[in-house]
């Protein structure tokens, strides 16, 4: 499938045809059994994460993120949505916990990072109550399809921090005319100001790769960090 989208990419004149005709036949004809269920199928296939986490997108994650934490004494760091574990080899975290919905996403992770007693990976049906100083949701916002999935999520991101809240993500409501069944764009910052006044944007960071819908490239997600107004 991955070399025939590519030499749809490279036929100009019947391209938008093309696109049509890759998209019904391989993505909306396939069936949608939710998001949990999507994401371990995935990593069980051997997927991944997705491009995001890799190679110069991964680099530029990771650059932010580094010097964040570092900048602002951070400690403690909650991931939700930790994946297969690739863009946290670039991560530098004093103590990290990772979330993910898939136990093969969780059993890759745990291989990575075999003996690394500054990282605990959990599914997320096992969260008990962590908090931490910053909690990161990098990737992942715009993949929660399903509407009470996205507001238990939302909430657990920012009731679990004490300070920082990082969002890795697009932020429309708009769709693409073409878009992967795995795929739903959301506002999340009216959410944040409907549900968590508390919380204000502290920084927007355009991504350094935007996307190129042309070619395909880049990535749809800025960095949005949030603070909490009022520290107790």
């Amino acid at each position: 499938m991955y070399i025939m989208k590519e030499l749809i990419k490279k036929i100009p004149v019947i391209n938008s045809v093309a696109r049509f005709v890759y998209y019904f036949f391989t993505v909306k004809l396939k069936s949608f059994s939710g998001s949990q269920s999507y994401w371990e199928k995935r990593y069980s296939c051997g997927g991944t994460s997705g491009a995001g986490s890799y190679d110069k997108l991964a680099r530029f994650k990771a650059e932010f993120l580094n010097d964040f934490v570092r900048e602002n004494n951070i400690e403690t760091v909650i991931e939700y949505g930790c994946g297969d574990g690739n863009q946290l080899k670039l991560g530098q975290y004093p103590l990290y916990t990772g979330f993910d919905v898939s136990q093969k996403a969780i059993s890759l992770c745990q291989f990575f990072f075999p003996n690394d007693e500054t990282k605990v990976f959990k599914l997320v049906s096992e969260y008990s109550g962590e908090k931490a100083e910053l909690t990161m949701s990098l990737d992942v916002i715009y993949h929660l399809i399903e509407d009470s999935v996205y507001a238990d999520y939302m909430n657990r991101l920012f009731e679990s921090s004490s300070k920082y809240v990082t969002i890795y993500s697009s932020n429309r409501n708009e769709q693409d005319q073409y878009q992967a069944p795995h795929v739903k764009h959301r506002m999340f910052s009216k959410w944040v100001e409907q549900n968590k006044p508390e919380w204000k944007l502290k920084l927007h960071i355009p991504n350094k790769y935007p996307l190129d819908s042309k070619n395909e490239t880049g990535s749809c997600a800025d960095f949005y960090v949030y603070e909490k107004s009022s520290i107790c």
